[in-house]
């Protein structure tokens, strides 16, 4: 390895040297009382204060442990439901966003009719003050439990409509009025925000316990 490929990656050098005399049975060791501290200091946070979520919405049983929505409710004789992700989850790692990765959301909101095969899909930027529509779509209705591989290429390859943007404002400010009077708005944010705190606190906490959970029983084999 030359000089210069070794200064772009010193830690390899490092943990080489560290470690190329230790035993396996050492490493694994260090391993476990890493991930045991972490998860003592991750469970000793303070959640934030729990927050319902706003009319008409309730909670997808089981949301918490699975990807999919996470709100469903109804307005008149439609079904609306909602997914969360943050912009961090999304934008490169390092880029160069401040509070934005933290304090913007993206939603995908799916409102079908029992009458029609498909759903209207927005995906909408959420903020703590505000609510944008970045596309809108009719996509076939898509089972969680149950979606195919093929059901959902079939989504992305229909037809998407104009770039949202490009629309007139008044069908735009029209389609905000759509979703707006189901109640998809700035007021979801509090409750979002933190029931995804809630989520990567306990996918850490999985995390820590069932990799010291793989290194323990190897260290046992």
């Amino acid at each position: 390895m030359s000089i210069r490929a070794a200064a772009r990656r010193p830690w390899c050098s490092l943990l080489t040297r560290r470690f190329s005399s230790s035993s396996s049975a050492a490493v694994d060791s260090l391993i476990l009382r890493s991930l045991k501290d972490h998860y003592h200091e991750i469970s000793r946070m303070t959640p934030p204060p729990k927050v319902n979520p706003p009319s008409p919405f309730s909670i997808v049983k089981g949301a918490l442990d699975r990807d999919g929505p996470v709100l469903c409710g109804a307005y008149k004789d439609e079904e609306i439901s909602i997914s969360v992700m943050r912009l961090s989850n999304i934008v490169p790692p390092g880029a160069d966003d401040g509070d934005d990765s933290i304090n913007q959301l993206f939603l995908h909101v799916d409102v079908s009719k029992p009458s029609r095969a498909e759903s209207l899909h927005f995906l909408c930027g959420l903020y703590p003050d505000a609510l944008g529509i970045h596309s809108v779509c009719l996509r076939p209705k898509v089972d969680p439990n149950a979606a195919s591989a093929s059901s959902k290429s079939k989504a992305v390859s229909k037809y998407q409509g104009r770039v949202f943007q490009e629309l007139d404002q008044k069908l735009r400010d029209a389609f905000h009025i759509f979703i707006e009077a189901r109640g998809v708005n700035e007021k979801l944010f509090p409750f979002l925000q933190a029931w995804l705190y809630v989520k990567d606190h306990r996918n850490l906490m999985r995390w820590f316990k069932s990799v010291g959970t793989f290194i323990n029983e190897q260290k046992s084999a």
